[in-house]
Formats: C-alpha cells, sequence, structure tokens
C-alpha cells in the first residue's frame, strides 16, 4: 500500500494498492472517490459491542471496508474540516490515545477500539475528553487534525495544560488528566471554559490550534433566531 497526501486547505489522502486483498477502512461516508477494482463493504467492525462502542467515541456504527480487486486500485479519503491530515505508523508509535472524530481511515491490521479516562467524574464533566478512541495494531492510520498540527514531546514528569477540544492524540505513556479551572473569575470572565486536559509526559502529544466544537458553536450563536 502506498499513500500521497493531497490539498491544503481540505486535504485529503490517496491510497493505491499493490496487491490484491490489501484494504482499508473508514467511518461510514469517509470515501471521497475511488478507481474501478475496489470493492465496497460496509459492516459492524469487530462485531456489535466494538460498533456501539465506537459510535459513542464520535465515530459511525457502521465502517465501509475497501478492498483492492487488483493491484493498482485507488481510493481517496478527505477531510471533513479545514485543516490537516496526519498519517501515523502504529506498529512503530506503540499505538495512540486520541480524541473521538480524529480517525479518517486505515488499513484493516490497525484496531480502532472505545477508551475511557480512569477518572469517571472526569470524563463525566469534562465534556469531550470523556470518551477516547484507543488505536492500536499494526499499519498506518490518518488522523484529521482541525486547523494546523503541534507537537510536543514531553519529557518524564513534564506538564502542558490544554483546551480539551485542541488535544487531538498522545502515546500511551502520557498520562491524561482533567482539571477545573481554578478561581471564580477565571471560570465565569476567563472564557475558556471549566476544564482543561492536564498530559504528563513522557511521550508525544499532538495539538491541534481549532476547536472545531467551539468554532461551530460560535456559529450557530451569531444566527438570528425568530
Amino acid at each position: 500500500m502506498q499513500y500521497k497526501l493531497i490539498g491544503n486547505t481540505m486535504p485529503a489522502v490517496e491510497v493505491t494498492f499493490d496487491a490484491p486483498g490489501e484494504a482499508m477502512y473508514t467511518q461510514s461516508g469517509g470515501m471521497a472517490w475511488m478507481t474501478e477494482g475496489i470493492l465496497m463493504d460496509s459492516n459492524m467492525k469487530g462485531g456489535l459491542g466494538k460498533s456501539i462502542g465506537r459510535m459513542f467515541s464520535g465515530e459511525s456504527l457502521f465502517m465501509a471496508t475497501y478492498k483492492a480487486e487488483r493491484a493498482g486500485g485507488m481510493v481517496a479519503f478527505a477531510s471533513t474540516v479545514p485543516g490537516e491530515i496526519l498519517p501515523v505508523d502504529v506498529g512503530a508509535s506503540g499505538g495512540l490515545i486520541c480524541q473521538k472524530g480524529a480517525f479518517l481511515c486505515a488499513e484493516e491490521t490497525v484496531n480502532l477500539n472505545v477508551a475511557f479516562t480512569k477518572k469517571f467524574s472526569a470524563g463525566l464533566f469534562g465534556g469531550e475528553g470523556f470518551i477516547l478512541q484507543d488505536i492500536n495494531g499494526s499499519g498506518m492510520v490518518f488522523l484529521e487534525i482541525d486547523g494546523d498540527k503541534v507537537e510536543k514531546n514531553l519529557a518524564p514528569g513534564e506538564v502542558i495544560k490544554v483546551d480539551t477540544g485542541n488535544v487531538v492524540g498522545f502515546e500511551k505513556t502520557v498520562k491524561y488528566e482533567i482539571e477545573t479551572v481554578k478561581g471564580l473569575k477565571n471560570i465565569f470572565l476567563g472564557g475558556e471554559g471549566l476544564f482543561l486536559t492536564k498530559l504528563t509526559g513522557p511521550g508525544r502529544v499532538i495539538l491541534q490550534t481549532q476547536n472545531f466544537n467551539e468554532f461551530a458553536g460560535r456559529i450557530v450563536g451569531m444566527m438570528p433566531s425568530r
């Protein structure tokens, strides 16, 4: 399998298969275009239980698998918002914990499971931070970045605090917590919400410059009401 990233504002990834039987999967509706010689199969990848878990983590209940019937077939997957597409070799990285909605597509050898924060209360009140995606296995996965990508390599014990919606993912060596913003003035006047994501190294952290959910909320707030 070979891939090529194309576009800038609304990028896509074109995957070209080297041999029959190679396959990629994505959430329902994720495919943008493809050549002849590609067989599509919609399914509950991993069974009903895993499918329901994926639905809670921001993906669709059904996944679509695109399998090459002959060498040279190509299929493309496009991003849904302006930003970047990040290719990750899952086997080399040891797997990632990602925000819901970060997954775009992956090889069949990559597993996508639901993951929960260790503290239920943190997730319950932390909004986007509660349900995460555990990406493991081997092969390539492609992640959606809202806006621009920012990477941090945290040393052991090093801490970075991030608005929850600006976290894309992090290596499994990174400790993940939700903490409350301190001070009533900051809560009511700071405009940053009640919670921050606390990430403690060691490990790689992937951030994004745009929080699309916050952006969409501002657009809705500007729409006239009757």
